[in-house]
């Protein structure tokens, strides 16, 4: 079934709501559409920029005037109860640090599909499907690919149906009177970049000098083996300390994107 036919359909639709520029205005699209959806989850790891914690209470206030739901956090269980915290239990890092896509699955699809089997446990036994709408833009187009659950799940991705690129996204988000978000991502993503790092150093060093120290704690319990730290091939450590000079002697790997946006 196609995006816009779901809604002539007696089916289910979820939104998973990122926090960031394109679930935003994905979000806002479907608005001005008359498209809502029976639920907006949004997935909080615990290490979450407080920025963005702030926009989702005020953007899912935005919603609720609009006539949409209003956006549902969910996290993840664990006896750690972050995903900041799991880590320094355990003496590692996140799994994109060493080439895994591990933390992003755990901290955020997974409860999101939980809550969905929960929530819509009588239209899974009824043989309905439900429809999954995640915010990839029409610049992104290969990502989000192998999202397939023939059995459960139908994923749509409505920006690229809409042919909305970055600059579409942010077009949309200002003209509906709302500010732009910042980019959604853990505060210790091992998906950032050098400036980023070297940017959350000197305007929130109380948040880059925690990711320090989880590559410290990660070092000194042996867990650093096989990489540097956070930026896998170098630590965010070592980056605070070098001067813009010294920078571009070390040249940017190119780095795949956590896909935090589910």
């Amino acid at each position: 079934m196609k995006y816009e036919e779901i809604y002539k359909s007696t089916e289910l639709v979820v939104v998973s709501y990122g926090g960031g520029v394109n679930s935003t205005a994905m979000l806002i699209g479907m608005q001005a559409r008359g498209q809502v959806p029976d639920a907006i989850l949004f997935a909080d790891t615990g290490a979450e920029f407080p920025e963005t914690i702030d926009y989702v209470e005020a953007f899912s206030g935005w919603l609720m005037r609009h006539g949409m739901p209003a956006i549902t956090t969910v996290r993840y269980k664990s006896k750690h109860v972050t995903l900041e915290q799991e880590c320094i239990n355990n003496g590692t890092l996140p799994g994109l640090a060493f080439g895994f896509k591990g933390c992003s699955v755990k901290w955020k699809r997974q409860p999101m599909d939980k809550w969905v089997k929960t929530w819509a446990r009588e239209a899974f036994e009824r043989g309905g499907k439900i429809h999954r709408l995640i915010g990839i833009d029409a610049d992104e187009q290969h990502r989000g690919k192998n999202l397939i659950d023939p059995h459960l799940y139908q994923y749509h991705r409505p920006l690229i149906e809409w042919w909305w690129g970055r600059e579409e996204c942010e077009t949309e988000i200002l003209a509906a009177g709302l500010c732009l978000p910042r980019k959604s991502a853990c505060f210790f993503c091992p998906a950032a970049k050098k400036e980023e790092v070297r940017t959350l150093a000197r305007e929130r060093r109380d948040l880059f000098d925690r990711a320090v120290a989880l590559e410290l704690n990660a070092k000194e319990r042996g867990g650093l083996k096989q990489i540097k730290g956070l930026g896998r091939n170098w630590s965010w450590e070592q980056l605070g300390e070098l001067e813009e000079s010294q920078l571009r002697l070390f040249p940017e790997p190119p780095v795949e994107p956590c896909e935090c946006y589910f």
